[in-house]
This record gives structure tokens, sequence and C-alpha cells, in this order.
């Protein structure tokens, strides 16, 4: 299962009532983080959670409310005695952008390993997790996530008796690692039913829509997206500082078929999100405005 906290849902600025946007899940006992504005830390101990599990922090873009509670959140994972590896990936230039907010920072206990994004897509696994990012249209660099966990089928045991695969292999090969003894080698697929649905979350914010967003956004049990106003008159605006509008946001899940939406990052003007469910329902009828500290747990479904 898959563990998630939406730490915050807002924009630009962190309010008394309302922190920056930021995701963390839980998974098989390693935490990822998207995004780490001012305040991220905060609403981490608000809600529960501690920074020492953080194994994989993913960075959207470089705008300072998606940035800037880096260095206290780092030193508070040193002063947690934290000496694992943290890896941290994003947009190209990730390693320097860190690094320049390290000068407050500069003695860690443990390496940061950086990944930075070369291609316009780009999958890679870690810690359990396959992370699909995807570029999208704002003003600087940005990325999109869709977090993929996947599922192997089930194990046959009547299948290894009958090829004789002794007990003690059951477990290799229930990970899906090959065999071999006494000269005769065992594949995982002999012994091994169809892959079963796994658990996707796809997270974006800060763009304009664009179709790769829908297309990603496919077959993920949540959507979570960037809806930054929902208040009639604001289109011209979400154009030219490149976010999105509610509405816009429920047509991307409309298109992506997703089983439910949660709408974040609100424009600081926007008081009362959910002033604007019923008309974005209107597109969307599985819309959620959720607020900050909004948890959910995905369960794999047999």
């Amino acid at each position: 299962m898959l563990d998630l906290c939406l730490l915050g849902t807002g924009g630009m600025m962190p309010l008394p009532n309302r922190f920056i946007t930021s995701l963390i899940t839980k998974y098989n006992g390693s935490s990822l983080l998207i995004d780490c504005g001012e305040g991220t830390q905060v609403a981490m101990k608000k809600f529960g959670h501690s920074s020492k599990p953080v194994d994989i922090i993913l960075l959207t873009h470089f705008h300072a409310d998606h940035v800037s509670g880096l260095p206290g959140f780092l030193l508070t994972m040193g002063n947690a005695d934290r000496r694992e590896d943290l890896l941290i990936a994003g947009p190209k230039g990730t390693g320097r952008i860190v690094n320049s907010l390290r000068a407050i920072a500069p003695d860690l206990p443990f390496n940061i390993v950086y990944k930075e994004f070369e291609q316009n897509e780009e999958t890679f696994e870690y810690k359990g997790y396959i992370i699909d990012a995807f570029a999208v249209n704002h003003k600087v660099a940005c990325y999109g996530y869709s977090i993929r966990i996947e599922r192997a089928g089930k194990f046959d045991p009547e299948a290894a008796k009958n090829l004789g695969v002794p007990l003690n292999y059951w477990k290799v090969l229930q990970k899906g690692e090959c065999v071999t003894t006494d000269g005769i080698t065992y594949r995982p697929e002999q012994v091994m039913g169809p892959a079963r649905k796994g658990i996707k979350v796809t997270y974006c914010t800060d763009t304009r829509p664009m179709p790769v967003i829908a297309d990603k956004a496919k077959g993920s049990d949540l959507f979570i997206c960037e809806g930054m106003y929902g208040e009639d008159g604001k289109e011209a605006k979400a154009k030219e500082y490149k976010h999105m509008t509610m509405y816009e946001a429920a047509e991307l899940a409309k298109a992506a078929e997703v089983p439910e939406m949660w709408l974040t990052h609100y424009s600081p003007s926007m008081v009362h999100p959910e002033e604007y469910i019923e008309k974005v329902r209107t597109i969307f009828p599985q819309t959620k405005i959720p607020r900050d500290g909004w948890v959910k747990t995905i369960n794999f479904i047999d």
C-alpha cells in the first residue's frame, strides 16, 4: 500500500492557515517528498511526518515556493543523525541550485546524490518506486511526476512443485530472480502468474494544460493537479503566468479518466477554494478541494 499526505495546498507564499504545496508519500519504510518550499518541514511536523525516512526529494522546478525550504529541511535531517544517501531529482541544474542553497547548510552527515533530467520524459527506479518525470509548460523548466509501484503476479506453488523447484528457492523466484541448481535453471515466469494491478499517483503543478499531462495521468489511482484560480476572469492571468485554472485541470482529469482528482496550489487571493467546487464538478464530478494535511491510503487490489 501507498500512504500519502498533501502537506500544503498554497501557491506563491505560505499563509497563516495554508502551507505551500508539497506531497509526501510512504511505501515500504521509505518516504518520498515532492517539493520543499518555505515551511514544508513545519507542515511535516504538524501532520506527523519525520524527515529522517525521506530517501527521495523530487523538485518540480526552482521557484522559491518550491525549493526555499530545502536548507532547513536538510539541516533537520542531519540533526536526526541520518547517514544514508539522499536522492534529489529535478530539472537540469538541480545540483547547482541545491548546492547554492546549501551555503547555509554546508556540513551534512550524509551524501546527496543528484539526478537531473535531460529529456522531456524520463523514468527511473529508486527504493521500490518507479518514477516517470515529464516536462510541462511553465515560465522555467518544470516537471510533473507519476509515481508507480508495480506488483508481480501471484506465486503458483503447484507449478513450483510440478517443476521440482526446491522449497528453499521459492522466495528467490518470487523476487524475480532465476535459480540454477543441479544443472537446471528455473525462471520466475515458470512459477509466477501475470502481473497484477499496481499503484499509481500523478502529481502536476505550475503549468499550462498540456496533452502529456492527461496521458501520464491515465491509469492513476489519484491525480493531484494545480488549480490556481477558480474566480471568473482569471483566464488571462493564468495564461500570462503559465498556471492553470481549476476548470482546465478538470478537463485534464476528464481526459485522463481518473477515478479522483485533488486540486492544489491555490492562489493566495483565493481564500475559499471550495466555493468553486460545484462549477468544477460540472466538468469532472470526482474533483475534490483538499485542505492542508489531507491523507489517503491506496491499497493494492487483489
